[in-house]
């Protein structure tokens, strides 16, 4: 068995010049790797390579990879991600990580673009007003997941509504409503986040169904778990395709 042909070029398309070390200290795993992640899997399906690489990043926040983060972040541009995409996906990963899990990735993203050549900071992307990102996030939950989320910020239980209304404000009003990725972007990567963290089966089955009801449908979600598993492995890609054959029940 060797490394094939194509997936050498997919390889050579995403690193222009690289010689990986692992070449020579681990040619028996890069050749099983790279001949499954970069050919085998890459051309199961017709998913575009920059939405590939949206998820790509989006499930190595949800996993904490790291190290992985900071070594697709180049190969990502090179598939037509942009500078703002890679921001994007990290902001609205504090969200659903929490930012004692995205500050690392943050730190990362700054250095990789910056050494990249791109300029920082990148143009706003804010849409919202303190004044206005409650009505504006409550439009946001509406257009996403249907006129059920009307109100919502003022449900629940009084000791603890005031983190239905963050919900609305914060994680719709400030994230949602910003500009650089669309709202079927947007649901896409936060699966991938979901998906990516674990224990988090209710609100994954929840945002499939978003998914689901803007235009990413199951074909897509599965496609979208297919090209992540090499990133994510088996069990966790598993239970995102479980949570997704439930969502489709539920539609």
């Amino acid at each position: 068995m060797s490394i094939t042909k194509v997936s050498k070029e997919y390889h050579e398309k995403m690193f222009p010049g690289y010689h990986s070390r692992f070449l020579e200290t681990d040619y028996e795993f890069i050749e099983r790797f790279d001949n499954f992640a970069f050919d085998e899997v890459v051309n199961h399906d017709d998913l575009d390579g920059k939405t590939r690489f949206l998820a790509i990043l989006a499930t190595l926040l949800g996993c904490q990879g790291i190290d992985e983060f900071r070594a697709m972040i180049p190969a990502a541009l090179n598939f037509g991600v942009t500078p703002v995409e890679v921001k994007e996906i990290v902001y609205q990963a504090v969200a659903y990580l929490g930012i004692g899990r995205v500050f690392p990735f943050l730190k990362a993203a700054n250095e990789v673009l910056m050494a990249q050549g791109v300029e920082l900071p990148l143009p706003g992307q804010a849409a919202t007003t303190t004044e206005n990102r409650l009505e504006a996030g409550e439009k946001a939950q509406m257009d996403i997941m249907g006129e059920g989320m009307k109100n919502f910020w003022k449900s629940g239980p009084e000791e603890s509504r005031h983190i239905n209304t963050w919900l609305t404000d914060n994680c719709f009003g400030d994230y949602y409503t910003r500009t650089g990725l669309t709202y079927q972007q947007r649901e896409m990567i936060t699966f991938c986040f979901l998906s990516a963290q674990g224990g988090c089966e209710p609100q994954l089955i929840s945002h499939a169904g978003a998914n689901m009801r803007i235009g990413n449908d199951k074909a897509f979600l599965i496609k979208i778990i297919s090209q992540c598993i090499p990133y994510l492995g088996y069990p966790r890609s598993l239970n995102a395709l479980r949570c997704v054959n439930e969502a489709a029940k539920e539609t």
